[in-house]
């Protein structure tokens, strides 16, 4: 099985995400795109691993309607890498030459290349400002997750594109998966009723869920924590399966984990100083192990310092890994949500209760964590001889739903293409094709920056609940636009 090039290699790919014909009726359908149509320039800001599932898209099934004409990146090394990659894709027998550009110089990039949109996959503190400045600049803007990681952040955008009346596409690719689509038909059927509450848990496993310990991430300067990075996703999950409005949260939650206290209070002892070169340590990410990695991070070291690859256990540790919220939507629901970022497992499980019977997801992304013959941990367990499932929780997933009164009910999840559950290679045909869909898309999911602000009020109250212990109500945030 070929990993996704959006995976983060830390991150469950099973087979499940990577089907290649999808079930009837899950990719919409789209002209071709007449001869007359200029392909639209795009610029990437921001060349981690995120930016892979873009570039590949743009240099593959994409290529005839978009190019890719400029860089902007700090490092160098990382937008190496990706320029290699173009020239190779594209058959040039050396590295593509694009234009690259450091932050500074994004206005000056969207002038001189003619940049019709730019791609923003850069730290989550740095998108408000590049969407604000992208879009002054005369450039359209597509997002990854989250929009911004604060209310400030919230209102630049909003001002930015009330000012410019330009474009910004919220990339939520957890929408386009089968099982999230299949989940929203069934709610809108109105099989189960009127939508009275939702429980939704997410449990992120000891590989996964510790990169994010590793990471950038660990400092919620830069990423809000889990609950504007990861739970953004199912937020947004959870305003588009209702259609409505999160009006007020509650939150609680704590560094339990990880972090240099709790390891100290568990008597862990000493750490490795960084996962590179460490053995035998199951929390370590030794980048050596990933070409991908390597190139962009342990090579990359040299011009900005920074380390992919710190262990979750060490100082400097400042967002939560265990987390609950409630939240009250406009028209009545309630949710109760949880994540956890050091289950023995990973995956979700949703259950949607209503006035006429209720909708239970649940999906099983890695069923456990592996250890090799050096007690490291092993990112693909489908490559040892257990191979990748255990019987007790095989990797799956499964939607039943049961009305009152009458026995439970599979529905049949179809499949999709692409990674993060089937949806990812649907979503880049709406990214890169939306005005050549024919037809709407009944399931509406295709996200705007209204959509992204919904997302990231849920976090936002609930990182202030977090500091004060009170409740917030998400119309006090003053986030720039009536939600």
């Amino acid at each position: 099985m070929t990993r996704p090039v959006d995976q983060n290699p830390t991150a469950p790919a099973p087979a499940s995400h990577t089907s290649s014909e999808p079930g009837a009726g899950v990719v919409p359908r789209f002209a071709a795109p007449p001869p007359s149509r200029a392909r639209r320039r795009y610029a990437v800001a921001g060349t981690g691993h995120r930016a892979g599932m873009y570039v590949a898209a743009l240099t593959g099934e994409h290529a005839d309607v978009g190019a890719l004409v400029a860089w902007l990146d700090p490092n160098p090394a990382r937008i190496d890498y990706y320029d290699a990659q173009v020239g190779e894709e594209l058959g040039l027998g050396g590295p593509a030459g694009l234009p690259r550009h450091t932050p500074d110089g994004l206005e000056r990039m969207v002038a001189e290349q003619r940049v019709d949109v730019v791609i923003v996959t850069s730290l989550d503190r740095t998108h408000a400002e590049l969407v604000d400045r992208a879009l002054r600049a005369g450039a359209d803007v597509v997002v990854e997750k989250p929009l911004t990681i604060d209310a400030d952040g919230c209102r630049r955008i909003t001002k930015a594109v009330a000012d410019t009346g330009r474009d910004v596409v919220m990339t939520f690719n957890y929408r386009y998966a089968p099982r999230n689509s299949t989940l929203r038909q069934v709610i809108e059927s109105g099989t189960i009723g009127e939508v009275t509450s939702v429980h939704f848990e997410w449990a992120l496993d000891t590989v996964h869920g510790a990169d994010y310990f590793r990471r950038w991430h660990r400092d919620k300067a830069n990423s809000g924590g889990l609950l504007i990075h990861k739970a953004s996703h199912h937020f947004d999950l959870i305003n588009w399966w209702l259609g409505d409005t999160p009006a007020k949260v509650y939150a609680s939650g704590a560094l339990r984990f990880y972090g240099d206290e709790n390891a100290a209070a568990r008597g862990m002892g000493e750490r490795p100083e960084r996962g590179t070169g460490a053995h035998g340590d199951p929390f370590s990410l030794d980048l050596r192990a990933d070409p991908r990695l390597d190139a962009l991070y342990l090579q990359a070291e040299r011009h900005d310092g920074y380390r992919r690859d710190q262990d979750p256990f060490a100082p400097g540790v400042t967002i939560e890994d265990n987390l609950a919220v409630l939240v009250d939507y406009r028209r009545g629901a309630r949710l109760s949500y949880s994540l956890n970022a050091h289950s023995p497992w990973e995956g979700y499980r949703v259950t949607v209760n209503g006035t006429a019977g209720r909708a239970e997801l649940e999906v099983v992304e890695r069923g456990f964590i592996e250890l090799d013959a050096n007690g490291n941990a092993v990112l693909d367990p489908s490559t040892t001889p257990l191979g990748a499932h255990d019987p007790l929780r095989p990797e799956g997933e499964r939607l039943v739903v049961q009305r009152h009164w009458q026995r439970p009910e599979e529905v049949t999840i179809p499949a999709g293409i692409g990674g993060h559950g089937g949806g990812d290679a649907i979503l880049l045909k709406d990214v890169f094709r939306r005005d050549l869909r024919l037809g709407p898309d009944l399931l509406a999911r295709a996200a705007d920056y209204r959509d992204g602000l919904r997302a990231v009020a849920v976090g936002i109250a609930a990182n202030q609940s977090l500091r004060t212990g009170l409740p917030v109500t998400v119309g006090e945030l003053g986030l720039g636009a009536d939600l």
